[in-house]
C-alpha cells in the first residue's frame, strides 16, 4: 500500500472529492454503511477544527485514492477514532474490493494502537481487534414514509395509533403543529443544546455540552453544507414555539441521528417521538434511504426501529508498549460498562442511581 498521511487542512480538493464518491457510490456497491455522515470527509475536517491530532490517510493503488483513514493521535502513538465519544460510525472508506493490513496501516500513521467504539461492518481488518458488538437500531424510509409506517402499524400498533393520537391532541391543545425539517436558525440550535444538557444532567449523565469542543464542534457542523453532505437541525413547533428538536447529519442516502430532545413542559405529548415520525417522513421525500438511530438501548429506538445494523468497539495494535498499557488500562473499564449495560437486573438499578443523582444535582442547584 501507498500511504500517506495528512493534517485535515493538507488534503487536496481532488481527494475529497474522491472520498464522497465512494461514499456516493457505497449504497450501489454494496457497502451501505460506508455511506454514514460520521465517515464523511466533513465531519473529519470539522473534528480536526475543534480537536489535536486529526488526521487523514490516503491509501493509493497505481496512483489513484483507493481509501482514506481519518484518525486521532496523540504524541505517544495511541489512536483514536475521529471523534470518537460523538462519533457514530468509524472505519475506513475504501473503494469495492480493496483489502488493507491493519497494522500496516497503524505502522504507516505512527499509530502504536487504535480504538474504536462503533467500528462498521465490513471492516475484516479492524474486526479482528473488536472486543464486543452491539445492535444499532434504523429506520427505513427507502420505500417511502407511507410504507415505513404500515411496518410500524404491524410490527407495534398500540405505540403507532397512540403517538399519532397524542400529535393530534397537541394540534388541538396548542392551536397548530408545524414541523421544520431543515430549520436554518441558529437560536434554536441554541434551545435545543440547552435542553440537552438539562436532560443529561436530570438523569445523571455527563454533560457532553459541557465539553467546548463538542458544543463547538456540533455548531460548526450546523453550518456545513456541501454536495452531499448536511448538518440538519429539524424542530416540531406548536403554537409557533419549539417543542421538540433533532440534530443531526446526513449523506445523500443516510440521515444520522445525534441529539434529540425535547421542552419537557410538553412531555404529556410525546413531542419527540411525533418529532421522529416527522423525519422520518421528511427523510423519505428527500430521498434518504434509512435514519440511523445509533448505538444504545432506549425504549423508543425499539418502537421506532425496522431493523438493527451492528457495531463493534475494540482496538487494533502492534508489538509496542504503548499499546500494552493502552489496553490494560482501557479494557476493565470498557469490560464492566459493558456487563451493566447488557443485563438489565444490573442496568436498570444503576439507571434509577443516576437518575437519582441527577435530582439530587438539580435540587442542590
Amino acid at each position: 500500500m501507498d500511504i500517506s498521511v495528512y493534517r485535515p487542512g493538507e488534503l487536496s480538493a481532488a481527494d475529497r472529492a474522491a472520498w464522497t464518491s465512494m461514499q456516493s457510490k457505497a449504497h450501489l456497491q454494496g457497502s451501505p454503511e460506508l455511506a454514514n455522515p460520521f465517515l464523511s470527509p466533513e465531519f473529519a475536517l470539522a473534528v480536526g477544527r475543534c480537536r489535536r491530532g486529526v488526521r487523514i490517510a490516503v491509501v493509493q493503488e497505481d496512483g489513484e485514492p483507493a481509501a482514506f483513514f481519518p484518525f486521532q493521535r496523540t504524541a505517544t502513538g495511541v489512536g483514536r477514532a475521529v471523534g470518537l465519544g460523538v462519533s457514530d460510525a468509524q472505519g475506513l472508506v475504501h473503494r469495492p474490493g480493496f483489502t488493507w493490513d491493519a497494522r500496516e496501516l497503524l505502522r504507516a500513521c505512527g499509530l502504536a494502537v487504535w480504538e474504536f467504539d462503533h467500528l462498521v461492518q465490513g471492516q475484516e481488518p479492524f474486526a479482528a481487534g473488536a472486543r464486543a458488538s452491539f445492535p444499532s437500531p434504523v429506520m427505513d424510509v427507502d420505500q417511502g414514509y407511507d410504507a415505513y409506517l404500515r411496518h410500524l402499524r404491524s410490527r407495534a400498533p398500540k405505540f403507532t395509533r397512540t403517538t399519532l393520537a397524542k400529535e393530534r391532541r397537541l394540534g388541538r391543545d396548542a392551536g397548530g403543529v408545524r414541523y421544520v425539517h431543515d430549520e436554518r436558525d441558529p437560536a434554536v440550535l441554541r434551545t435545543l443544546m440547552g435542553w440537552k444538557s438539562a436532560q443529561y444532567r436530570r438523569t445523571g449523565r455527563s454533560d457532553r455540552f459541557a465539553h467546548d469542543w463538542i458544543s463547538h464542534l456540533v455548531q460548526r457542523l450546523f453550518h456545513t453544507r456541501s454536495e452531499p453532505f448536511a448538518g440538519i437541525l429539524s424542530v416540531l413547533y406548536a403554537d409557533e414555539r419549539p417543542v421538540a428538536a433533532h440534530f443531526g447529519l446526513r449523506t445523500e442516502r443516510v440521515l444520522a441521528c445525534w441529539f434529540p430532545a425535547y421542552d419537557p413542559a410538553w412531555a404529556k405529548y410525546s413531542p419527540g417521538l411525533v418529532l421522529h415520525l416527522r423525519m422520518a417522513e421528511a427523510a423519505a421525500a428527500d430521498g434518504i434511504a434509512y435514519l440511523d438511530l445509533g448505538r444504545g438501548q432506549k425504549e423508543y429506538k425499539d418502537s421506532l426501529k425496522t431493523r438493527e445494523i451492528t457495531v463493534s468497539e475494540g482496538w487494533v495494535t502492534r508489538r509496542h508498549p504503548v499499546a500494552i498499557g493502552h489496553r490494560a488500562r482501557r479494557a476493565p473499564v470498557r469490560a464492566l460498562r459493558n456487563t451493566v449495560q447488557s443485563r438489565p437486573e444490573l442496568f436498570a438499578p444503576a439507571d434509577r442511581m443516576l437518575k437519582n443523582i441527577g435530582r439530587l444535582r438539580s435540587y442542590n442547584q
